[in-house]
């Protein structure tokens, strides 16, 4: 029955997908949802998807507090934070949107979607006017990702934050050494 259910609730979002989502797709997902009851986390999850995605965060807020006090794994836990935070966020409550995110970030650093908090940390503190903490968090985020650079990446984005070198080590220095051994290396 589980798979049954997890395949109806892909096939709804897939549907949907790239489409605006209407009370159709939020009437699709309460009767799969329902078949788990109210006290399923995944269920009230899904719904709370429903009506974030149909632009209707004051109702999804709700529903992504209760998934989460029912709790999620570890695979919906984080999209539920990321999700229940960029809602709250959405309607006017940074600090709310910030704490709940950052406490993700920093409980859960190993946790999928660590790349996605980070993100919706980055915009989380921009919005609370630290643009530079936000873009030392998406920096350090996107470091590991580079073909080149990322240790350099990593120190600037350290840099943002400390407001001075770190170390003695000089970033461009740095940067340019790890080009030419890249090059040579190829």
């Amino acid at each position: 029955m589980t798979d049954d259910w997890e395949r109806r609730i892909a096939e709804v979002w897939e549907e949907a997908a790239g489409s605006p989502v209407d009370d159709e797709l939020i009437t699709r997902i309460d009767e799969i949802a329902a078949e788990r009851g109210d006290s399923d986390a995944r269920a009230v999850f899904e719904r709370a998807g429903a009506r974030d995605s149909a632009g209707r965060p004051d109702q999804a807020v709700p529903l992504y507090r209760r998934a989460l006090e029912l709790g999620l794994d570890d695979e919906h836990r984080p999209q539920a934070v990321v999700q229940l935070a960029s809602s709250v966020r959405n309607l006017g409550d940074v600090a709310e949107a910030l704490r709940l995110i950052e406490h993700e970030h920093r409980d859960h650093p190993d946790a999928p979607y660590r790349d996605e908090v980070a993100a919706f940390l980055a915009l989380a503190l921009v919005s609370a006017g630290d643009a530079r903490r936000g873009a030392s968090i998406a920096l350090t985020a996107l470091a590991p990702h580079l073909r080149r650079y990322t240790r350099s990446m990593t120190a600037y984005a350290a840099e943002l934050v400390s407001g001075d070198r770190a170390g003695d080590a000089d970033p461009v220095a740095e940067a340019t050494a790890e080009a030419r051994s890249t090059t040579s290396s190829a």
